[in-house]
């Protein structure tokens, strides 16, 4: 009489999680199995998998012998290599759906779970393997990329104001691609390196410190408290003499321009003359007005970019002045 097979779990791990760190109900299976088999003998867990007395088979069994193992009712563990065998699984499939297989309990037990934010690790890792091996990749210095950062932003701009939801989730990961390849860079630098982690750190710092209401004991109930404490710990930070340090002059004139303005105006300082200056009162005749300026001061032989260019420059300089 063939003995009757047992049970047959598939204990799958996540290589984004540390080795060792399993979950009770695995670290429960794998000390009372019968048989613990795995695939990989460089498998990460086989260290703590010892360390914990749990004894390990290395081999690479086909289908039909994993379930022939169970055999006499026993329970046996099998952990994938890290492509998780689908020609294993794919075998266990067909017997069980053949009918002619005396087949175990299967299970699959997840031993370990990615954490929010886990393919971030993989992002990183591909991000060193191509530093390494790509001829392109290798020869990118901060200044050969500093273009590239621009025109994603500017991608991702148009993405939602389209309304696009796949590009918009295609262009926040190119964003992210910039912010891993210049920390990427920055490890090898010999004077000042720091890594992604030091980065990712650093606005974990920033956020804490600037968001007391969450963090600590200060009380902000309204958008307009927490901006303003979000404006206050930003000049303590960076002590700053005036309020036009910080503002990137190479951004687009119309942004710089409300930039200014806009910090002018928290500040209690001077701002430009809109006496006469009729402002429509929605964004789409606000957006037709400026469309307009440009084009009658294109067709007058004038470049709006860089008349407004300048005129924040001076306003600028007036409000360092004012200061």
């Amino acid at each position: 009489m063939t003995p009757a097979p047992g049970r047959l779990v598939l204990l799958t791990t996540s290589h984004r999680v540390a080795p060792g760190l399993l979950s009770w109900p695995a670290w429960e299976l794998l000390r009372g199995a019968d048989q613990v088999i795995c695939a990989d003998p460089g498998h990460p867990q086989l260290p703590y998998l010892r360390e914990a007395g749990v004894r390990v088979v290395h081999a690479a069994p086909t289908g039909r012998e994993l379930v022939d193992a169970t055999a006499g009712e026993r329970t046996v563990v099998y952990l994938p290599a890290a492509d998780n065998d689908p020609a294993v699984t794919d075998e266990l499939a067909r017997l069980g759906g053949s009918g002619r297989v005396a087949m175990p309990d299967l299970e699959l037990l997840p031993g370990s779970y990615d954490l929010p934010g886990a393919r971030l690790l993989d992002l990183v890792q591909v991000m060193d393997r191509i530093r390494a091996e790509c001829p392109w990749t290798r020869e990118q210095t901060h200044t050969d990329l500093a273009k590239y950062g621009i025109e994603e932003m500017y991608e991702l701009v148009e993405a939602i104001e389209e309304g696009d939801r796949e590009s918009l989730r295609e262009e926040l990961g190119d964003v992210l691609l910039q912010v891993v390849f210049h920390s990427r860079i920055a490890e090898e630098d010999a004077e000042e390196p720091f890594s992604v982690d030091d980065v990712a750190g650093t606005i974990v710092d920033k956020l804490i410190h600037r968001h007391p209401h969450i963090f600590g004991d200060e009380v902000a109930e309204t958008p307009e408290a927490v901006q303003a404490n979000w404006v206050r710990l930003k000049a303590i930070e960076k002590q700053r003499d005036s309020v036009t340090d910080g503002v990137p002059v190479g951004q687009p004139a119309l942004a710089l321009a409300a930039q200014l303005s806009g910090r002018a105006r928290r500040a209690g300082l001077p701002v430009p003359d809109a006496a006469g200056v009729e402002v429509p009162s929605d964004q789409t005749a606000l957006g037709d007005l400026l469309l307009a300026l440009a084009s009658a001061a294109t067709a007058a032989g004038l470049d709006p970019e860089s008349a407004l260019r300048a005129a924040a420059r001076r306003y600028r300089d007036t409000l360092r002045a004012a200061e």
